[in-house]
């Protein structure tokens, strides 16, 4: 496929996928519009860059379909001085969008192949490789916190980074299903309120522990 059959997706994902669904945020359009999702994906993945499904990246790790990435965008409401918190980068595609929001932008990454293209297609990004449950500790507190992905728990070590106030947005899994769901800490706790069900992909990593039953 050549550049204009992709801008005519890209467009069509805008028209489709993002705007009939409420993502009307100037910003993220003009971003999404302009951000070729194609270049984040291995090159036999590139024609299917714009579907409104997850795409399979390497081993277990999936790229979120347009819609999750908009409507986490809409949900997180950012301002020029939050200072944001990536958590799960992936190749970089949310990273990319969110490059040149708030104040500082901090990404998170454990698998050194999906890091390695971040920094390749996000230059001069400021990206942490370990443990994404770990955050980034050295770097916060935070006033936003973006898990790109679903998860069924979030852990302490996360909302500890989070400032008084701040906001996480991230995808939840509830049984079968998953959802947009955004909470603000107050008084050192976070309470999530689900937004809307959406496909998500599950982030590795952030199971919820087995209960034992006798």
């Amino acid at each position: 496929m050549n550049s204009t059959q992709f801008a005519q997706m890209r467009q069509n994902m805008v028209d489709s996928q993002l705007r009939t669904n409420g993502v009307i945020d100037p910003w993220i359009i003009a971003a999404m519009g302009a951000t070729e999702r194609e270049k984040f994906l291995p090159d036999e993945k590139a024609a299917i860059a714009y579907m409104d499904r997850s795409v399979p990246l390497t081993g277990n790790r999936m790229l979120n379909p347009p819609l999750a990435n908009g409507q986490m965008l809409q949900a997180a409401d950012i301002t020029p001085t939050d200072s944001i918190l990536l958590v799960g980068t992936g190749p970089g595609y949310l990273a990319a969008l969110l490059n040149g929001q708030g104040s500082k932008l901090i990404a998170v990454e454990e698998d050194a192949q999906l890091a390695a293209q971040a920094r390749t297609n996000v230059p001069g990004i400021t990206l942490v490789e370990g443990p994404m449950q770990a955050g980034a500790p050295d770097h916060g507190p935070y006033t936003l916190i973006l898990i790109d992905g679903a998860v069924e728990q979030l852990p302490a070590a996360l909302l500890d980074q989070l400032a008084d106030g701040g906001r996480i947005v991230t995808g939840l899994i509830e049984g079968a299903v998953t959802r947009l769901a955004t909470g603000v800490k107050l008084g050192g706790h976070v309470a999530l309120r689900n937004l809307a069900d959406l496909e998500v992909a599950a982030l590795p990593g952030f199971e919820r522990a087995k209960e034992f039953v006798f």
